[in-house]
């Protein structure tokens, strides 16, 4: 080969691998946040979901989004609230995405972008050892607490003689149920689930639903906990379900969730109706499961 030759081929690798890396730059300046080089999150702190420690996105949902912003080479910047005011955080623009076990549900769909899931869940009854329900019918009647935005309220004010009462977090809705001012909670079942495992004292216990009522999805059917963006910034959720899916294809998500208890089948292999399928997904699409 003629040493002009091996020049003109040395410079065009040059000015490609220089073309390549000028895209990889352009992709991740056009990754735009609420605040340049911010990853800005929206969080209740309820435990094993969501909590921020020594600088870092901590629990199950939290982790997920602290290994996200490094894998986009976005620094963390946490918002702590109320679980009722993450949702209008993401509508307003203050924050880039919201964490908290959320559900996925159509309503929600509808007013933002819902990632793809991170793990599945079944809803449940918390309450007193001494009682054991797992019906809806076992609530008929009964003083019930939940948390004020959850989904599923309108099915329980559904449930014949159920008194109904909201609870701005989880812990308020504990309290009163240790103190007997209601009988059960209906709560997040990861945020349920921990919570008992670090206070066997309180003596209660969760106990899923063993219903799967057609006129009670959102209590009976099967959960899928997704993250909540503003439906504005498209590529950032093209971004964020990318990284879900990596974290999904190497199992990483059995790993993160047994750190904080979550180690049964149920919460990594969807066993029920793929409900957003021609909803919010393509009429083709298959929920993700690491077994």
């Amino acid at each position: 080969m003629h040493a002009s030759s091996r020049t003109l081929r040395k410079l065009l690798a040059t000015l490609m691998s220089a073309a390549c890396l000028s895209g990889l730059a352009f992709s991740a300046r056009a990754l735009e946040t609420v605040d340049k080089g911010a990853f800005t999150i929206a969080f209740s702190g309820d435990m094993p979901g969501t909590g921020y420690q020594d600088g870092k996105m901590v629990g199950y949902d939290g982790e997920i989004l602290q290994r996200i912003a490094e894998a986009l080479k976005l620094k963390v910047k946490p918002a702590l609230m109320e679980w009722s005011g993450t949702i209008a955080s993401v509508q307003s623009k203050r924050v880039d995405v919201m964490a908290g076990t959320m559900g996925w549900t159509e309503q929600r769909s509808k007013i933002m972008a819902l990632s793809d899931p991170i793990h599945y869940f079944k809803n449940g009854i918390t309450q007193s050892d001494k009682t054991d329900w797992s019906k809806l019918k076992d609530l008929e009647g009964k003083k019930v607490g939940t948390i004020t935005g959850f989904s599923f309220i309108p099915e329980l004010r559904k449930i014949s003689g159920l008194q109904l009462a909201l609870y701005d977090t989880s812990d308020a809705a504990v309290r009163d149920l240790l103190a007997g001012r209601i009988d059960a909670v209906i709560g997040d079942p990861p945020v349920m689930q921990y919570a008992i495992s670090q206070n066997p004292q309180w003596k209660i216990k969760f106990n899923a639903f063993t219903d799967a009522s057609p006129d009670y999805p959102l209590l009976t059917g099967l959960g899928q906990v997704v993250f909540g963006l503003n439906k504005d910034n498209p590529e950032l959720v093209k971004a964020v379900n990318a990284e879900i899916a990596k974290l999904w294809g190497n199992c990483e998500m059995r790993k993160i969730g047994k750190n904080y208890g979550l180690v049964q089948d149920v919460w990594y292999i969807p066993v029920g109706q793929n409900a957003r399928a021609g909803v919010d997904r393509a009429a083709d699409w298959k929920l993700p499961s690491c077994k």
